[in-house]
């Protein structure tokens, strides 16, 4: 059965999140090794909710989705965001990322966010089935990126 907990709650996961986290996404975040990432979410061990990283797990770990402030250099005005929205590659396609961000989004609710943010390269038509919509495309890190934001209805 697939749990859903806080990476506070396990901190010993952060290392593997983090080299997972810089697999994929490297190329988004120039210049910055896999030792600046393991800092850069060392805050997301706190108790305050932004930042925070939940990670979903079964026997083994399975993924994660983030909440921070900022995601998006270029748009310091646009905050809160989701990030780090990843699943391990032998289990994609079974509902894990799903469920990942609607807990994000719920946790987001609960605490009064109305609005929340995202980019991403390549995942819109997954993001516009839960109720995203699309903000604009642009250009960030010589990638072209979608940006797109979520109502909450707080």
């Amino acid at each position: 059965m697939i749990k859903i907990v806080n990476l506070k709650d396990e901190p010993e996961n952060l290392s593997t999140l983090a080299s997972w986290h810089q697999d994929e996404w490297s190329h988004l975040n120039p210049g910055e090794d896999l030792t600046a990432r393991i800092l850069r979410m060392q805050p997301h061990l706190s108790d305050e909710l932004i930042p925070s990283t939940f990670v979903a797990k079964d026997d083994v770990l399975l993924g994660s989705a983030a909440i921070v402030d900022q995601d998006m250099k270029t748009e310091p005005q646009l905050k809160p965001w989701l990030a780090s929205v990843f699943v391990r590659p032998e289990y994609r396609k079974q509902g894990i990322g799903r469920k990942l961000v609607l807990h994000v989004m719920a946790q987001a609710q609960a605490a009064h966010i109305g609005r929340l943010y995202l980019y991403t390269p390549d995942k819109t038509g997954f993001y516009l089935k839960l109720g995203w919509s699309i903000l604009e495309q642009r250009q960030y890190q010589n990638h072209e990126v979608i940006v797109m934001q979520v109502n909450l209805n707080v």
